[in-house]
């Protein structure tokens, strides 16, 4: 059976979920009629395993991931081949390139059997390790989709088909091909190094993806398998999955427990975690008539809510859509290789099957054999092993140089992308600012000093659960004050406490409550200006205003110095934030953000993304919440800060793992290098072969006698590999700051 993709391509696939068109088992369990897309090209979609018509990629299910679904077995499978295909090279190269490292095991065997016994290791390596290389690489050539498995194809088959042929058939090659012993050099290593670089590349890319598949599914275990369904008639309670809560419902949320679905309260009282939602730390008083939503997490109390909605309606899962939809909306890695490889195997053919006609009808005697050994020259010494190193070698050490500076990369994407960017999108709690609320002034009045003010609050919160009590109880540690026990405790959801403490009466919590205890408040404390950013506790002790605690989350102390080299470096900064629009702007005042955008949910910070980027704009975004996660995935790059959520850092490109934004700025220097370091090495491998392959067919026979063999196709193949290597070792030296 057949299916068409999407686009306008038409290619047909064989859809047969039991087995991949390259031969390798699936153990996938998708439903049928599963619809599967490419990661590279979303608009390629068919129903069943296999593979794009466009870039070779293995195509994987739409819809969102299966949460107990085991490992990728496209991974597995390469990873096996991988495996078996080291086993196999390293002894392969050892025998054929040992005399050159100083361990001559060819000296050990006798001179005939060594290009038998190469053969040997190396056509499992060919004919299996690389199977999905050579089948890819065909079916590119019959499309004209001309791609990376284009040039690995071509450079493995025919560095084998000239091997094999020149140990079976010796005979037919020239005397001038010939080395000292009269044996014709084979290329059995080449290939098979060819091969296991393409599947090292393969497992990287595959595991990167399997950590975008995981993103999504940390998403999906933030909401509850259950809830506590209310009989409305009995007042019975009984426990029920989450897929079996209608509208309507009423459910009970205990102590503790993450609240199952969208709703409103309707009896009790709590405070309730939304810093997955809102990124703010300090937990928010949720109370009858209150909206509450699936994922985030209840406190101490216990309260009954309604069920408004469900299932795919929850804000919850709209994140979870958000994420997916833009996480598919990126960009193919490896689109420059891609390019090349588009205008370069084209190129290297023709000019092989030029070669070949020509060496066959004007070429000295024996015609054939010189025509046949300059067309696999041309071949062999255009193999793809530059082209293929020339980004895989800068990203691998461009990452290990990151990772030594706190700056962790995916994939080689998220550099060039970063490279380019111009506006930085920063959330501020826990980027911008520590996540953690602190104490951070306290005003006196009435002749009471700090520490009277800080004994009093802090034995009296000390048994409180509330973010806020923990803070001043901190403080109060920090002091090293001794607390005494409190009595009478009373606590009054989203105004406050009282208790008695030492025989008096405290009274901690907002203006508004302290007036309606009738304490009187002093004016001249009021215009304090930590009244318009800062989190603040009004403390009066037997009828009289003792002072006011403000707490706050302090700005990181690095963020200046990162934000003003930012700006510096060309980079616009927005904040955006879901905190309200006093504190967002006091903060980006502070630091010089001139733009600001408060009081956002997460579609708010994913929509700001998307209308810079519609403005022509390149934009990164840094966050460590799970509200930011969205976000992060549709920003051109996505920044998480390593000391956030897992979700944040699954869904984004690049993680500094010290929590730090000055790894912004690492980051960005390190982009500019590595992408300058790959193009360096790309027009290398492509200088070396718009000079290679006209020598390698014979160019310079006419006028010089001179002819490139096969032997010195290798080696001149081998040295461009390594002038490669060397200049993508040069990221391990530089300055990232």
């Amino acid at each position: 059976r057949f299916y068409f993709c999407s686009s306008k391509c038409l290619h047909k696939f064989e859809t047969n979920p039991d087995n991949y068109l390259d031969g390798r088992q699936s153990t996938v369990t998708t439903p049928p009629g599963t619809v599967y897309t490419c990661p590279m090209h979303p608009e390629v979609e068919t129903i069943g395993p296999s593979d794009c018509p466009l870039c070779g990629m293995a195509l994987e299910p739409m819809g969102l991931p299966d949460p107990n679904a085991g490992p990728n077995p496209e991974f597995i499978d390469f990873r096996q081949r991988f495996i078996l295909g080291a086993v196999l090279t390293i002894p392969l190269f050892m025998l054929s390139m040992g005399s050159m490292f100083g361990l001559p095991l060819n000296s050990w065997l006798n001179a005939d059997i060594i290009p038998w016994v190469e053969l040997t290791l190396a056509t499992p390596v060919i004919l299996w390790c690389g199977w999905p290389f050579l089948l890819r690489g065909g079916r590119s050539f019959l499309s004209m989709n001309l791609n990376m498995f284009s040039l690995i194809g071509i450079g493995v088959a025919s560095a084998y088909a000239f091997s094999v042929f020149a140990v079976i058939a010796p005979g037919l090659f020239p005397t001038g091909f010939k080395g000292p012993t009269g044996d014709v050099g084979v290329y059995f290593e080449s290939a098979a190094v060819i091969v296991e670089l393409a599947l090292l590349g393969q497992l990287l890319e595959l595991d990167a993806r399997d950590r975008t598949g995981a993103a999504i599914r940390a998403l999906m275990d933030l909401a509850p398998q259950t809830a506590h369904l209310i009989n409305t008639d009995d007042g019975g309670e009984k426990e029920i999955p989450l897929d079996k809560v209608k509208v309507g419902d009423q459910l009970r949320v205990k102590p503790g427990g993450k609240i199952p679905v969208d709703g409103i309260v309707i009896d009790g009282w709590s405070s309730v975690n939304e810093s997955m939602l809102t990124g703010e730390p300090i937990p928010v008083e949720r109370t009858p008539s209150d909206i509450v939503r699936a994922g985030t997490i209840n406190g101490s109390g216990t309260f009954l809510m309604t069920a408004q909605r469900v299932g795919l309606e929850t804000v919850l899962s709209q994140i979870i859509t958000l994420t997916v939809a833009a996480q598919r909306s990126r960009a193919p890695i490896q689109k420059v290789a891609d390019a090349v490889a588009g205008i370069f195997v084209p190129i290297v053919i023709l000019v092989s099957i030029i070669s070949f006609l020509a060496w066959a009808n004007w070429g000295p005697e024996p015609r054939l054999s010189y025509a046949l050994v300059s067309a696999l020259a041309v071949l062999i010494i255009a193999c793809p092993c530059a082209i293929g190193l020339a980004t895989p070698m800068s990203i691998m050490t461009a990452t290990g140089r990151g990772a030594q500076s706190g700056v962790l990369v995916k994939d080689a994407e998220a550099l060039e992308q970063f490279s380019n960017i111009d506006t930085l999108v920063v959330d501020k709690t826990g980027t911008l600012t520590e996540g953690k609320p602190v104490v951070t002034n306290i005003y006196p009045a009435n002749g009471f000093n700090l520490n009277d003010i800080l004994f009093f609050a802090a034995s009296l919160e000390n048994k409180s659960e509330h973010p806020l009590a923990a803070a001043i109880t901190a403080r109060a540690k920090e002091q090293n004050l001794q607390l005494s026990n409190s009595q009478d405790f009373m606590a009054l959801p989203g105004r406050g406490v009282t208790g008695r403490v030492e025989g008096s009466r405290v009274v901690l919590g907002t203006k508004s409550f302290l007036d309606a205890e009738g304490i009187s408040f002093s004016e001249s404390l009021a215009n304090n200006d930590h009244n318009s950013v800062q989190s603040e506790v009004m403390v009066a002790v037997d009828g009289k205003l003792a002072g006011i605690i403000t707490i706050s989350d302090p700005i990181k102390a690095s963020t200046p110095k990162a934000i003003k080299k930012l700006q510096t470096l060309g980079v616009r900064v927005v904040m955006a934030t879901g905190d309200n629009i006093t504190a967002a702007t006091s903060i980006a005042r502070r630091l010089g953000i001139d733009e600001v955008h408060a009081e956002l949910l997460p579609e708010g910070k994913i929509q700001l993304v998307n209308e810079l980027k519609t403005q022509g704009l390149r934009v990164a975004m840094a966050g460590d919440g799970i509200n930011d996660a969205p976000a992060l995935a549709s920003a051109d790059v996505g920044i998480a800060m390593g000391t956030g959520v897992d979700v944040a850092i699954e869904s984004a490109s690049i993680t500094l793992a010290e929590g730090d934004l000055m790894g912004v700025v690492r980051a960005r220097n390190l982009a500019i290098a590595t992408m300058a370091n790959i193009r360096q090495n790309l027009f290398f491998a492509i200088v070396y072969n718009a000079a290679g392959v006209p020598i390698a067919a014979g160019i310079l026979y006419p006028f010089f006698g001179i002819m490139l063999s096969p032997m010195l196709a290798a080696a001149a193949m081998s040295l461009s590999s390594v002038c490669v290597i060397t200049n993508a070792l040069r990221l391990r030296k530089i300055r990232l700051q």
